[in-house]
């Protein structure tokens, strides 16, 4: 094998090894392994991960732009800090581009995407909610789908973002407790119903309040507990 065969056919292992990094370092940010702030060392992370310094700097290059991470100048990379002014523009924007991208949505969808859509609310509902990891992979495949029908890659690339961001504070304040106290799957067939009805009004009423109960308990959440950088 030639050098250049050697080089071509390490490619896809490079690439694959960044995608595992950052599935990875992403999945732990969001449920509060690595804390707020804390500094992300790619010596440190290299034996975690099980791989070279190159694959794991092109995961938090990537993680910055989703803003998990920030860039410290010239010194490496941290966990991005929370605080109640982040986490009230994050839900800003989630309330505003979610319900731009449910309404399209609806318009749009066709009888697959109505099919898709009860097909994961049926598995959602059928999940456990204890088993909170599975649950919440269920829990944005649902949301997404309500979305998906949009025609705009880049709008629900946004939706995506801000759910991560959006559930990273939801681990941080143990939210899950939240559901013990709501009918939350309730909630989701009457979105889902609403939105395969075509009633793009009362989806998005429904779909703002099932954001705003979940946005009061966090901030109630966040004042008891007072968690670090929460200001």
């Amino acid at each position: 094998m030639t050098n250049e065969t050697k080089a071509q056919a390490q490619v896809p292992d490079t690439k694959t090894a960044i995608q595992r990094v950052y599935l990875q370092l992403r999945q732990q940010i969001i449920k509060g392994e690595f804390a707020p702030g804390e500094r992300l060392k790619v010596e440190t992370l290299k034996p975690l991960f099980d791989t070279g310094a190159s694959p794991i700097r092109e995961a938090l290059s990537l993680l910055t732009s989703n803003k998990l991470v920030d860039r410290i100048d010239q010194r490496g990379f941290r966990v991005s800090q929370v605080s109640e002014a982040n986490f009230n523009e994050i839900f800003m924007l989630r309330c505003t581009l979610d319900d731009l991208a449910l309404r399209k949505s609806i318009e749009l969808g066709d009888n697959d995407w109505e099919e898709r859509l009860v097909l994961n609310h049926h598995r959602l509902s059928r999940a456990n909610q204890e088993d909170f990891d599975h649950w919440e992979s269920l829990h944005k495949v649902f949301h997404l789908c309500l979305m998906e029908a949009c025609d705009s890659p880049i709008l629900l690339s946004y939706c995506s973002q801000l759910y991560d961001q959006n559930i990273r504070y939801r681990f941080l304040a143990e939210a899950a407790v939240n559901y013990a106290k709501r009918d939350v799957r309730n909630e989701h067939e009457s979105i889902m119903n609403a939105a395969i009805n075509r009633d793009a009004d009362l989806a998005s009423k429904l779909l703002l309040k099932h954001y705003t109960d979940t946005g009061t308990f966090l901030r109630q959440s966040f004042a008891k507990s007072s968690p670090a950088n929460w200001r």
